[in-house]
């Protein structure tokens, strides 16, 4: 091969990385409840579509969902799976899969979530960064179940406080120096 097509592969794969690492940074930063670590995915001037739940600037959908995701007690877990990305020079297109668990309260109590989406995102690379021009949420499946935390069906039995849980921003271990939590030092 090469050097010059070696070089340029070298690069579309730094380029997929990059771009998978916002994704990424993304969704830690919607379960750790970290607005500003989100709002950094975008690029300036960066556009929403949730979904028909939400289509606006990215900058006004950060600010609306910013009060549930930093809410204490707010649990979420989102995990990416099926990563897509095809470059174009300085533009990107990715579509990646997501399943989210979401702990919630619903009228009758306290409930649990389950929702399969894909994202259609288009990034630009500005200033030698890659981030989010345009994001389109598309709505594939859902389940809802009563909550039930038992925690391994009570096979994880003893005092379930004891359990180290995550947290939200700053307090969570990822955000420390050392990975060690506030409480914890």
């Amino acid at each position: 091969m090469p050097n010059d097509s070696r070089d340029s592969a070298v690069q579309a794969l730094l380029d997929k990385q990059e771009i998978t690492e916002v994704l990424t940074r993304y969704l830690r930063g919607a379960d750790r409840g970290d607005a500003a670590g989100i709002a950094a995915c975008y690029l300036p001037g960066a556009t929403e579509d949730h979904g028909g739940v939400f289509t606006g600037t990215a900058e006004d959908y950060v600010a609306s969902i910013t009060p549930v995701l930093t809410h204490p007690r707010g649990r979420t877990m989102h995990s990416m799976t099926n990563v897509l990305i095809d470059l174009d020079g300085d533009t990107a297109a990715a579509e990646s899969y997501v399943v989210t668990f979401s702990a919630v309260r619903t009228p009758d109590g306290p409930g649990s979530s389950f929702v399969g989406a894909r994202i259609l995102d288009r990034f630009e690379r500005r200033d030698g960064r890659w981030g989010i021009a345009h994001r389109a949420l598309l709505w594939e499946w859902s389940h809802d179940a009563p909550a039930a935390e038992t925690w391994l069906f009570g096979m994880l039995a003893g005092d379930t406080a004891a359990l180290k849980r995550g947290g939200k921003f700053p307090a969570d271990p990822v955000y420390t120096a050392n990975g060690a939590a506030e409480e914890d030092k």
